[in-house]
């Protein structure tokens, strides 16, 4: 875990000079880190982009006490566990790693909501695609069986096309990280499944 540890303090930075108090917390991968119009996005829920790159969910977990120290938020949406396939991690290890980020999230918090955008289908990462699906069974099913203060949000099945194929409209060139419009569908989901206006 060690690589990550730059980016761990660029966020224990950030937290130092925010100068307003966070209602929600965005905690994952470079899907969220690189999501560059949050605020924009979602104004009246006073967002802190608390994503680091290439990480795992296992590494979410690992850091999640030191990147939230300090924060009182009145909910959480999470992105990972693309990473984690992608370094060969199996889909019941990610699972694991979900539990373990959700009691620690209840240890911290108590009750608040919590929203867990599922894995997404990506192009570079299409021929993992059964893996991908597996997961999200997992992660899935284990919210609804043991984790009451979870919401499930399905991102995969809006990114794919007519063919059932990740839709090349939503990803930059490297058919792994959102572009803008893919950034606006995530936005348009978010705010469904939170019931904004």
């Amino acid at each position: 875990m060690l690589w990550y540890e730059d980016e761990i303090q660029h966020l224990e930075s950030q937290r130092a000079a925010l100068t307003y108090k966070p209602d929600t917390l965005f905690y994952g991968s470079s899907s969220i880190r690189q999501w560059s119009n949050l605020r924009g996005d979602f104004k009246t829920l006073q967002p802190v982009n608390l994503g680091f790159g290439g990480s795992t969910l296992a590494a979410c977990a690992w850091f999640f006490d030191r990147v939230t120290r300090g924060y009182q938020p009145d909910r959480i949406i999470v992105y990972a566990g693309d990473n984690d396939l992608a370094d060969g991690r199996h889909p019941q290890e990610v699972a694991i790693s979900f539990d373990y980020l959700a009691k620690q999230v209840k240890e911290r918090y108590n009750a608040i909501p919590c929203y867990f955008l599922s894995l997404k289908p990506s192009i570079a990462r299409w021929g993992l695609v059964d893996q991908f699906r597996y997961t999200n069974e997992l992660i899935a099913s284990a919210m609804q069986s043991n984790h009451p203060d979870w919401h499930w949000v399905d991102i995969f099945t809006p990114m794919l096309n007519d063919n059932g194929e990740p839709d090349p409209a939503y990803f930059i060139a490297d058919g792994l990280h959102l572009n803008e419009k893919g950034y606006q569908l995530w936005s348009n989901i978010l705010h469904h499944a939170l019931e904004l206006k």
